[in-house]
């Protein structure tokens, strides 16, 4: 069965690039990147797969077993324009791919100096093949988790970031909905120590397909834990929730930055570095500066617009980041 699907897959991503892709490249003068777009087929072909899949399974949990009611359906639909933008390969390819050349660069320049740099698969000499590349998803994940939580310690960072938690109807899209300039941060971030580590353009694809399935489930609006011992060792969709939850995943002691349960796929860095909260509960998602205050003096200060369709999110994003700075500047004159 699954030999048969791969055979398909196969034939299906060869059939794409000859039939559309490669005619389009030599007649637009870019034979020179063949190699490179025959990868890119395969980045789309999977985020196409992700997204069927994620359709058949998520969608209907959510509709049996949901965390909540959904109270606004277009903000669903505008997180599915975002897992399209993100799933679909654009920046995560274009990054890694990007990458790569320059990384093998930097390699060849420090071999030259005698110094040779660290490869992970140095240390895993006879591992397993499954064994290697769940070492691989161990590492990324702990960077991952200390990104995170620079998203949420540094103001400027989390007026970008803040979009990704402004949803007040989380879903299995939700993932995806973040500013595109954080996406491309992260997506740097990430490619670039995965190839310092040593990982091949075909597990970067696994990896990266692996952890996206888990963290839509982790969003998905399903009332779904693993037990004392599982959410130990597995992020839910509780333990997730609860790092969306307003006043309490992005705060910490009354302040708007902070907050609890950064592990991106695996718990035990919160548990380590003691951000993790385990908590019962299934509670409202959103940011707290989106819903009307009414200040000590008893006047009413209205919420936060964080925009509800692609383009208004995106330049508002870019609003607050710039507030962020100015904030920063002025604080630091006075």
């Amino acid at each position: 069965m699954i030999q048969h699907f791969l055979d398909w897959f196969a034939f299906l991503q060869g059939w794409l690039f000859e039939s559309l892709v490669e005619p389009f490249l030599f007649h637009s003068g870019l034979g020179e990147y063949t190699e490179d777009a025959f990868e890119g087929v395969e980045w789309f072909l999977i985020g196409a797969c992700e997204v069927a899949a994620l359709w058949l399974v998520l969608r209907p949990l959510e509709a049996v077993i949901p965390a909540q009611r959904m109270t606004d359906r277009r903000a669903r639909w505008n997180d599915f324009i975002y897992t399209l933008i993100h799933r679909l390969g654009l920046f995560t390819m274009a990054v890694f791919f990007t990458f790569d050349p320059l990384m093998d660069r930097v390699a060849g320049a420090l071999r030259m100096e005698g110094v040779h740099p660290f490869n992970l698969e140095s240390l895993m000499t006879g591992f397993h093949p499954l064994a290697a590349f769940l070492m691989y998803l161990v590492v990324l994940d702990f960077f991952d988790y200390w990104f995170h939580r620079g998203q949420h310690k540094f103001r400027w960072w989390w007026a970008l970031h803040s979009l990704h938690h402004s949803q007040q109807n989380m879903n299995l899209w939700s993932d995806n909905r973040n500013h595109l300039l954080d996406d491309l941060l992260r997506d740097v971030y990430l490619a670039v120590i995965a190839l310092a580590i040593g990982v091949a353009p075909s597990q970067y694809v696994l990896l990266v397909s692996v952890s996206r399935a888990l963290q839509s489930l982790q969003h998905a609006n399903v009332r779904i834990h693993f037990g004392a011992i599982g959410e130990r060792l597995l992020v839910s969709p509780r333990f997730h929730r609860t790092h969306h939850a307003v006043g309490i995943g992005h705060e910490t002691r009354g302040r708007e930055l902070g907050g609890c349960n950064f592990g991106v796929l695996l718990p035990v860095w919160d548990i380590l570095f003691r951000t993790a909260n385990f908590a019962p509960g299934w509670h409202g998602t959103g940011v707290r500066d989106q819903f009307e205050r009414v200040n000590a003096d008893g006047s009413v200060r209205p919420g936060r617009d964080y925009g509800r369709g692609f383009w208004r999110q995106q330049w508002l994003g870019m609003v607050r980041m710039v507030d962020a700075f100015r904030a920063i500047g002025r604080k630091r004159a006075s």
